[in-house]
């Protein structure tokens, strides 16, 4: 499968809200979960979830990338500096590891009509390169170990350890069956 793979822009909004959905992905989250309080997530509407998300790539920020199959939008990415994931942080599984600076791939969400047809692992492959060109020198991720069983797509949001060690990733820590995968790109 040939993909494109851009980061987001605001002349992409147009895809990203395409691929997203009235639904905003599969919660109304507009891949704001990892950005927010709980309060915050919790007590605000999807639209104003959705209105923090374009605020973030009207102001260039590139929150994100997007895979084009043949032009149309089937897939996204989160990767940004850890340090924009304020629930990360105070996550009791994902909180850092240590002290180093790293990027986070944080959310995927890939068109039901593209799944299990390697779509996440371009989209690993193309987060870590946008990561470089941003000057990281690691890129992080908090997958789900399927160990080999199957799980509902939602449940997957944060990608499959499959996925990331594939791609050359070694898992630094495991909290509460929760493992957190890194690539040291040095």
């Amino acid at each position: 499968m040939q993909l494109d793979i851009r980061p987001v822009t605001p002349d992409r909004w147009a895809d990203l809200t395409e691929l997203a959905g009235e639904r905003g992905f599969m919660s109304g989250c507009w891949c704001m979960w990892w950005r927010l309080s709980s309060r915050e997530f919790q007590t605000g509407a999807a639209e104003t979830r959705r209105a923090g998300l374009r605020d973030l790539v009207d102001r260039g920020a590139k929150p994100g990338l997007l895979a084009y199959q043949d032009g149309s939008p089937i897939g996204w990415v989160a990767v940004a500096p850890r340090s924009e994931y304020p629930r990360l942080e105070r996550s009791t599984k994902l909180h850092p590891v240590d002290d180093e600076p790293v990027w986070a791939i944080s959310c995927f969400y890939v068109h039901r009509a593209y799944r299990r047809k390697g779509v996440t692992e371009a989209l690993v492959g193309a987060a870590v390169e946008h990561a470089a060109a941003q000057g990281a020198e690691q890129v992080e991720a908090y997958p789900i170990d399927t160990s080999g069983n199957r799980r509902p797509g939602g449940d997957l949001f944060t990608g499959t350890l499959t996925s990331f060690l594939t791609a050359g990733f070694i898992e630094v820590a495991r909290r509460g069956g929760r493992p957190i995968v890194r690539k040291n790109l040095r």
